[in-house]
């Protein structure tokens, strides 16, 4: 069982560019298909719980919520942040700023969640998690598994029934593509299991952009769910 430690990595390089510039960088254009979505794959974790995983723009997902891959200080950024909050509005950013600080510039600390209404997004709840900066697998794999833990854990505390994810730290904070696919899976069982009869949430989607970064994470799913069918027989 992956433990989690208190290793909290301030801001990424692309952070001190924000923080200097006040610039971001747009996220890449998404090819859509008929009805939204790209390629997708449907598996089933042994909770029961559907696992989608999709190419898409994760900002038209209708599911009651929709995770931001965020910063610890949750005021905006770039990539999927920056869209996020483009799509949602202005009302985002001010009710990621009601979240007190725990520290000076930190409102959720990495492997953390927080969670916003959606305001203008089809999603009705906003879950902010800070994914780690790729160190290497001792330090980040069990922040990364907090983050994707932290998020079903508030999702389900709203009663969340469907959640879609982006590929925490896939982006800009450097995580192996390979390796954050199998730590995301597993914590995302784990803290399915963790909640028993209580779990709330019945759909899980991760939404993913680029051929090669759904091409991983499908292998990944192939290899978790036969390995979860061969342990129960």
């Amino acid at each position: 069982m992956l433990k989690f430690c208190c290793f909290k990595p301030r801001e990424s390089p692309a952070d001190n560019f924000h923080a200097l510039t006040g610039a971001f960088t747009p996220p890449p254009p998404t090819h859509k298909a008929a009805g939204g979505a790209g390629m997708a794959r449907t598996f089933n974790f042994k909770q029961g719980t559907k696992l989608v995983i999709k190419q898409g723009d994760i900002t038209t997902e209708d599911v009651d919520a929709i995770v931001n891959a965020a910063n610890e200080r949750m005021l905006g950024g770039g990539g999927v942040d920056g869209a996020i909050h483009r799509a949602a509005g202005p009302e985002l950013v001010r009710a990621c700023a009601q979240h007190p600080e725990v520290e000076p510039g930190v409102r959720c600390p990495t492997g953390e969640a927080r969670i916003t209404p959606g305001f203008r997004l089809p999603a009705k709840f906003v879950v902010h998690t800070v994914g780690p900066i790729y160190e290497n697998d001792r330090e980040s794999a069990p922040l990364l598994a907090a983050a994707y833990r932290s998020s079903i854990k508030v999702a389900q505390e709203s009663g969340v029934g469907s959640i879609s994810f982006p590929g925490i730290s896939t982006g800009v904070f450097g995580y192996p593509w390979d390796k954050a696919a199998q730590v995301s899976l597993e914590a995302v069982d784990a803290a399915l299991s963790e909640a028993g009869e209580a779990n709330s949430v019945r759909e899980v989607r991760f939404v993913l952009f680029g051929q090669k970064l759904y091409d991983i994470f499908v292998a990944e799913a192939e290899a978790f769910t036969a390995k979860e069918d061969k342990e129960e027989l």
